[in-house]
C-alpha cells in the first residue's frame, strides 16, 4: 500500500481531520446536555443537531473528538494512525448503526442520518490518515522515484 510523504495537500488534509474532530466534540457536548436524564444506552435517542444519539454515544463521541485534536495538535505522524485507527473505528460503528437501527439492539440510538454521517465522517478520517504522513526531504524523494519508476 502507498502512502504518500509530505504530500502537498497535507494542510487541507489535516484541516479536514481536525474539523471532524471538532464536530464529534461539538456532537458531544450538544448530545450530552440533550440527554441529560435519560437512561444511558436508550434505544431510541433523543435528536441531537438532527441527529440520533442517547448518553453513551454522546460521551463516545466527546471522547473520541477529544483524541482526534489532540492527536492533530501533536502531529509527528500520530495523526496518521491515529486518524486511520478512528476512521476505521468510526466505519465500523456506523456499520453497526446501519444493521441495528430498528431494532432492540440499536444500544447507541441511531438513526440512518447518524449512520450517513459517521459513514462521511469515517471516510475523512480514513482519507486524511493516508495522505498526512511526514517525513524528511530524503524519504519524500525516494518515495516519489519509487512512485513514478513504473512510468
Amino acid at each position: 500500500m502507498h502512502n504518500p510523504v509530505n504530500h502537498p495537500l497535507r494542510p487541507l488534509y489535516r484541516a479536514l481531520g481536525a474539523l471532524t474532530g471538532v464536530w464529534f466534540i461539538l456532537f458531544g457536548i450538544v448530545g450530552i446536555i440533550v440527554n441529560a436524564g435519560n437512561d444511558f444506552f436508550a434505544t431510541t435517542g433523543e435528536s441531537v443537531l438532527g441527529l440520533g444519539a442517547n448518553m453513551f454515544a454522546s460521551i463516545v463521541s466527546l471522547a473520541s473528538g477529544a483524541v482526534i485534536v489532540i492527536a492533530t495538535a501533536i502531529g509527528r505522524n500520530v495523526d496518521t494512525q491515529i486518524y486511520k485507527l478512528l476512521g476505521w473505528g468510526v466505519l465500523a460503528v456506523g456499520s453497526y448503526g446501519l444493521a441495528t437501527s430498528r431494532t432492540d439492539a440499536n444500544f447507541l440510538g441511531f438513526t440512518i442520518g447518524t449512520v450517513v454521517v459517521d459513514y462521511i465522517a469515517g471516510l475523512i478520517l480514513v482519507l486524511a490518515g493516508l495522505y498526512i504522513k511526514v517525513g524528511s526531504p530524503a524519504e519524500s524523494q525516494s518515495e516519489q522515484a519509487a512512485a513514478h519508476a513504473g512510468r
